[in-house]
């Protein structure tokens, strides 16, 4: 595998395709994965154990994981909502089909957390700490923080109350931590101060980055998250992504910032992603075809930047 300074989770088989009204077959997605795999993909999004009621597109999480090509070194997430879902995964784990990381999803706003989760903040975290016992180290676990930058009801979110839920992750034996900005209300120096925060007060913690695109500051927040020594970072090709979508709260694009954006602005930065950049393009063009439209990401237009070495350009790029 190539030498990498950060690490990417490709997330445009969850956290992108929640957004999609349309089902998209199983085989498709499998493919979809596997080629983030192949491209270099260190963690990669698979899928949720979701109410196939609330999110469709998820109804064929055990059929996907057991269709799925393994590559070594890859960790493949799933998404689970409740201690059902963690009994879900385990029991794919010990068919043998199973993912090997899990995502825990907390709000930072009470609002949100009604909103998204249909529980009071008090009582998901009941539901995260019986979570966290079922997976009991038998899976990789990440805590997921939304609206950690502001709440599309609320406003203003307090970072001390973040960083008391980042506490709560780590007492559970969470050791890898996002902090999403849901909606797109971050700003530099929020994501500078926060990380830094994190970083003093929880030194033992993986922090992973987690922006959406929604007013066009997706790339400056992730630079200032580098600088403020975040390695991890969340992406989605072509910019897709944001709530399920029978569970609305945002206007405008909603998207995770495009894959092909982070990579070469990283790459042209001297930031390696570890990633095939020859594979770039096909795996983009890919994912158009498969949503039937074209995508967010301008470097799929445009071709990645031309000063990183041995870039290719996008067909039709100047």
């Amino acid at each position: 595998m190539s030498a990498r300074d950060v690490v990417l989770c490709e997330c445009f088989a969850r956290d992108g395709l929640q957004h999609e009204p349309e089902f998209i077959g199983t085989a498709i997605k499998s493919d979809l994965i596997d080629r983030f795999a192949r491209m270099g993909f260190e963690r990669v999004e698979a899928t949720s154990y979701s109410n196939p009621k609330v999110v469709p597109q998820f109804a064929d999480a055990s059929e996907l994981l057991a269709m799925l090509p393994r590559r070594a070194g890859v960790w493949y997430k799933a998404t689970c909502a409740n201690a059902r879902a963690v009994q879900r995964a385990l029991a794919d784990q010990d068919a043998g089909i199973g993912a090997n990381e899990i995502s825990l999803l907390v709000s930072a706003s009470a609002s949100h957390s009604l909103r998204n989760l249909k529980r009071e903040r008090a009582a998901q975290w009941e539901n995260i700490a019986e979570m966290a016992g079922l997976a009991n180290g038998r899976l990789r676990m990440v805590g997921t923080i939304s609206v950690a930058f502001g709440c599309p009801f609320e406003g203003a979110v307090d970072p001390d109350s973040v960083l008391e839920d980042v506490g709560r992750f780590a007492q559970l034996g969470v050791g890898i931590v996002t902090l999403g900005d849901t909606t797109g209300m971050a700003t530099p120096s929020a994501v500078r101060d926060l990380y830094r925060r994190m970083a003093s007060a929880f030194p033992q913690l993986t922090p992973v980055a987690h922006f959406h695109d929604t007013r066009g500051t997706g790339l400056v927040n992730y630079v200032s998250a580098l600088e403020a020594g975040v390695r991890h970072f969340d992406c989605a090709f072509g910019g897709v992504g944001g709530h399920p979508a029978k569970v609305r709260y945002g206007g405008g694009h909603t998207g995770n910032v495009a894959t092909e954006d982070l990579v070469s602005l990283f790459e042209s930065m001297g930031v390696r992603t570890g990633l095939d950049l020859d594979a770039m393009d096909e795996v983009s063009q890919f994912c158009q075809q498969t949503l039937g439209r074209p995508l967010h990401s301008r470097v799929a237009l445009s071709g990645l930047n031309p000063l990183i070495p041995g870039a290719r350009q996008a067909p039709g790029a100047p």
